[in-house]
């Protein structure tokens, strides 16, 4: 790459491996730009709306709340994603799940089989990560008390056997309810506790609320791969359904959504303008249509991440509607501030 490469151009290449987990055409352009394809970076936007779901809760309730925690919580819990991804690309490597013509090698590049790292490297990766969450786990723990530590050490036992033996959830039809209770209860659960030092069930029921869309991108991603998980045996829950019957549970937990949210609303636990994510239905509209259509047989023009087809519908659909989500919280968060 040339010396005379431009902030602008290296701006460029970021914002392209963010959206699209995938290097720009002209490769790799810097260390940035590699680790945010190798990290998945691009699908953080879940993790930070789960985090954002449940600093504005504790904005808007009646308690206090020490903004220090809430802040190092929302960080460790985007560091435990990218540690998260890392780790899964490191064991599906091990234990010959992911190879050069799985869809994860065929998406975006393979962090080791694409030669964008080394097996040491993507170690030495997930040790940071893991020693930074580490440390913000101890800090919190002082600050706040002991139940830090079941939040964080939870989702770290989750994300470790989301894909590594002997558990390998993913495997066993596991992995959704993995990823639901991830970025539901323990996200946004751990994030508000870490702030408030306590934990309504209003909470407990929003955050579950919202992990229904992360989910659907997960159900979307298992059934792109249902070709492939199959014949190898690894059961994901819809290998187990069938391909018929995943996309309409994925179609009927994006819908439920919508429903839960404006019960939600109803019941007092979410804040009225949180409504603002109907308009999200749209979205959910061209959804439905979707994943009422056959997939292409061929890569489409507009997509970068083929052979992925439901997943980055089910993705689109899901970052609309979170946020929408916290754009309506943050108005009422700051009305609420200024009354």
């Amino acid at each position: 790459m040339p010396s005379t490469l431009t902030l602008a151009d290296r701006m460029a290449a970021w914002s392209y491996a963010f959206r699209t987990t995938n290097p720009p055409e002209q490769g790799i352009v810097d260390g940035v730009t590699r680790w945010l394809v190798v990290t998945r970076a691009g699908v953080l936007p879940m993790t930070l709306t789960s985090g954002l779901i449940a600093v504005l809760l504790a904005a808007v309730a009646d308690v206090p709340v020490d903004w220090l925690n809430v802040t190092l919580a929302v960080i460790g819990i985007v560091i435990a994603h990218l540690a998260n991804n890392l780790m899964n690309d490191l064991t599906d490597t091990e234990v010959g799940n992911d190879t050069e013509n799985y869809p994860r090698a065929l998406y975006a590049p393979h962090p080791i089989l694409s030669g964008l790292v080394t097996k040491r490297q993507l170690l030495t990766g997930i040790v940071v990560c893991q020693v930074l969450d580490l440390a913000i786990m101890v800090t919190l723990i002082w600050r706040v008390d002991w139940w830090v530590a079941a939040f964080a050490l939870g989702g770290l036992f989750l994300s470790w056997a989301y894909t590594a033996p002997p558990l390998r959830l993913k495997k066993r039809g596991l992995g959704e309810l993995d990823v639901l209770i991830t970025w539901g209860p323990l996200m946004v659960g751990g994030v508000y506790y870490a702030g408030t030092g306590s934990l309504p069930w209003q909470v407990l029921a929003a955050a579950t609320v919202y992990a229904l869309l992360p989910t659907t991108v997960l159900m979307g991603k298992h059934i792109d791969k249902l070709p492939y998980d199959a014949p190898t045996g690894t059961k994901t829950f819809p290998v187990i359904l069938g391909a018929g019957r995943a996309k309409a549970l994925t179609q009927a937990m994006a819908i439920a959504y919508y429903v839960g949210v404006v019960a939600l609303v109803v019941a007092h636990a979410l804040p009225w303008p949180a409504l603002l994510t109907l308009v999200g239905l749209p979205r959910l509209v061209w959804m439905m249509r979707r994943y009422a259509e056959p997939r292409p047989t061929e890569r489409p023009p507009d997509n970068p991440v083929w052979p992925l087809w439901w997943a980055p519908i089910a993705f689109l659909h899901t970052r609309r509607a979170g946020g929408l989500l916290i754009l309506g919280m943050l108005g009422w968060a700051i009305w609420a501030g200024v009354r």
